[in-house]
Parts: structure tokens; sequence; C-alpha cells
């Protein structure tokens, strides 16, 4: 999830420049890769009919990617639950195809952060390679530039989508505007108040847009922001699911709990910055 994403520019193909910082919580997907006769997919969770099975599928195309970067046939049975939902701003397509380079690294004895293992998952999209690194960091580029950034991990979060997918091509050909400058910080940031504060004097530039083409993503930050001890609410990525800081996991808990309660609908869940 990007806790804060400045677009900075724009490259002479069209693609953007980010300056974001990125962070992973204890809420996802689970993927399982295991030895086998023929590449395939099983897709099984509360998301599973919203992802496609096919060629389609960023897991699908990893393994294919990284089988043909590394000379290998990549026969593994490749089993996802989804449980993040889809087109959703959270990275969790690229968390899943990031996992499956992971996993055929160790299957193939290879290192993660060799050159065409990187270069694979920078062929598949923005997130792929900080998903593939696992670590907080600050992300440049066109998401290929990862630098070490503050430690995040314990700080309380609850995550909101209102049901709505939100394609990220969409909102950035939304995205109008001047640019923004790079942000980034060096101070201590795990304790939720301190990473509230810094996060405050930094935006999330794809919120305007994403915000025209689906209001209801307004109504999703209000309902964090009336919280208790919610210290920031805030899109992550392009859309729609936002997150809210806490101070402490109960208050935590009692938010996703009320949310869920008043908006049945919506995707609600409580978990920490990792």
């Amino acid at each position: 999830m990007n806790l804060y994403l400045h677009v900075v520019g724009r490259r002479a193909d069209g693609y953007h420049l980010l300056d974001s910082l990125v962070a992973f919580a204890d809420i996802g997907d689970e993927i399982e890769v295991m030895p086998a006769d023929r590449l395939s997919l099983t897709v099984t969770g509360p998301f599973a009919d919203r992802v496609p099975a096919d060629a389609g599928n960023l897991a699908l195309r990893a393994a294919e990617a990284l089988g043909r970067a590394a000379g290998r046939v990549p026969g593994v049975a490749i089993r996802l639950a989804k449980h993040l939902p889809v087109s959703a701003g959270i990275g969790g397509g690229s968390a899943d195809a990031a996992a499956v380079l992971r996993a055929l690294c160790r299957l193939w004895q290879l290192d993660p952060a060799a050159p065409e293992v990187t270069a694979v998952a920078t062929s598949l999209g923005a997130d792929v390679p900080v998903c593939l690194a696992g670590r907080t960091a600050f992300v440049g580029g066109v998401g290929e530039h990862l630098d070490p950034a503050p430690d995040v991990s314990g700080v309380p979060l609850v995550l909101v989508n209102p049901g709505i997918g939100l394609a990220t091509p969409d909102v950035f050909r939304a995205c109008a505007g001047s640019f923004s400058s790079p942000a980034r910080f060096d101070r201590p940031a795990a304790d939720p108040a301190r990473l509230a504060t810094l996060l405050r004097a930094r935006g999330n530039d794809l919120f305007p847009p994403a915000q025209r083409l689906v209001p209801e993503i307004g109504a999703v930050l209000a309902a964090l922001e009336e919280r208790p001890d919610c210290l920031l609410a805030r899109m992550s990525g392009s859309g729609a699911t936002c997150f809210g800081l806490f101070g402490s996991a109960d208050s935590a808990g009692a938010a996703a709990a009320a949310i869920a309660a008043e908006r049945p609908g919506w995707w609600v869940r409580t978990g920490h910055l990792l």
C-alpha cells in the first residue's frame, strides 16, 4: 500500500514518474507454488470470481516470464487464495506475482535480486519490484527504483474498500495538473502519531482523479476519519481502498467493527504495518 504517492513527472512514453512510500500489512492473499507436470493456476477465496485464471492473471504471467528469462519450463501448480479485493489500489495482484517469482527462485535456486529476476518484475508492473523486495521502501521512477525507508512496523491500521474496482490506467489518464516534488524523509516513523504527522505533510496525487471516477471514496474516508483515535485517513495507490492509521490495535479493531456494521457491503479489515 502507498502511504503517500506523489506524481513527480512524466516520461516521453507517457508513463508517470512517482515518489512513494510503500509499506506492507499483515493482510493479504495466499499463494502456494508446487512442482507439477505443467503450469496451472487454481483460484479460490472470496474474490475468486473476479480474478482471471488464464493468461490474464499476473501470477501466471510471472511464472511464464521467469521461465523464459531463466530458460526453464515452469512446471508448477499455482494455488491462489484471493482475499484482497481486485483493482483496489493496494497491490494485491502485484504481490501475488512477486510471491510466485520468489517461490520459483527458491525452487530453481535463483537469486531474487539477480538482474534477470528484477527485470521480469519490472516488466510485470510498477508495483511488482517493491513487492518482490518485500520491505518498506521509497519507490521512484515508474516503480523500478527502490531505496531504504524508515521502519513503520507495528502501526495499527484499518483498510476499507467500497466494493468498487478502479483500474489504475483510468486514474492516471484522468490525472491532470502540475507535478509534485519528492517528499522523502529519514526520521523514525514506527510510532503511529509520528508517522501520521509525517504523512500529513505529504499526500496522494491520484486521489482527486480517483474520487471523480468513484465518488464513494469520499464516503470511505469520512467513515474512517470520524472514528475515535483515527490519526490519518488516506486513499492508497490509485484507489478505491483507503487506510486509516490508529493509535492502538483496540481502537483500530473497534473502528473496523463499527464501519463493517454500518456498511455491510464494504470490505473492511484491520491489521498492522509490517
